[in-house]
């Protein structure tokens, strides 16, 4: 990614949002130190100034990453996020046929940033999360996969109610309905197949929406992020083309 310029979604005088890609870290990580870039530097690079982290997106998450143009900036909108004022959308692909409708009310443990287990995370509390989804879309597909002669995906609207480390991925397992592409949380075989059939690596979860008050003026700003080539391709070939919001 050397010389990689992003996709400048928005920006004013206190703020820039871009089109993140799957694969990109949003800052240095512990866990991957081996990386030499990330959203954070090659925002900074492109418009030749700081910029500061107002909210994150997981690693193999593409989509509208805010940054702040100055440190009180960075405050005031941290403040926003911290409440139920900022409203999150994603689109995700999932494994099986969703309800058209439902709200995952389930506690999750902190997970450490920089080793992501299950004993690790059990020395800390459960903490309330909240995410609520709708079925845009579904497919069956006449390909065995396991013992049954075909498999079913959805494709959903998520919305999640609170900010807890890889919540979305976290709540879509716990229902059965894991992402696809989801290395951590997802299935093999499903992964696979969408590799081998729709060439299809990354995972399918995109931050398509960002809605949050301007911290100076009060209004809404709202910002939407275009799928990469990778997702829309799947989602052609699925054709769900006219099942996007």
């Amino acid at each position: 990614m050397t010389g990689k310029r992003l996709e400048i979604l928005y920006r004013d005088d206190h703020f820039v949002a871009v089109n993140k890609p799957a694969g990109l870290l949003v800052h240095r990580s512990d866990l991957d130190r081996h990386e030499t870039e990330f959203a954070l530097q090659l925002v900074r690079n492109q418009l030749g100034c700081h910029v500061y982290p107002v909210h994150r997106l997981d690693r193999p998450t593409s989509g509208v990453l805010l940054f702040a143009l100055s440190p009180e900036a960075a405050r005031r909108s941290g403040e926003a996020f911290d409440t139920d004022t900022v409203r999150k959308t994603y689109l995700a692909v999932v494994r099986g046929v969703t309800e058209a409708e439902a709200r995952i009310d389930y506690p999750l443990l902190e997970l450490p940033e920089r080793y992501e287990t299950k004993s690790s995370a059990a020395q800390s509390d459960a903490k309330e999360a909240l995410t609520n989804f709708r079925r845009l879309a579904l497919v069956e597909l006449p390909l065995p996969l396991g013992k049954f002669p075909t498999v079913r995906y959805s494709l959903l609207e998520v919305r999640p109610g609170s900010g807890r480390r890889h919540q979305i991925r976290r709540h879509l397992k716990h229902v059965f309905h894991p992402i696809i592409g989801d290395t951590t949380y997802g299935e093999g075989r499903h992964n696979r197949l969408f590799r081998n059939e729709f060439g299809c690596s990354r995972m399918l979860l995109h931050a398509v929406e960002l809605a949050f008050p301007d911290p100076w003026s009060g209004a809404t700003v709202t910002i939407n992020a275009p799928l990469d080539q990778e997702f829309s391709s799947v989602i052609r070939q699925l054709g769900w083309q006219g099942s996007l919001p």
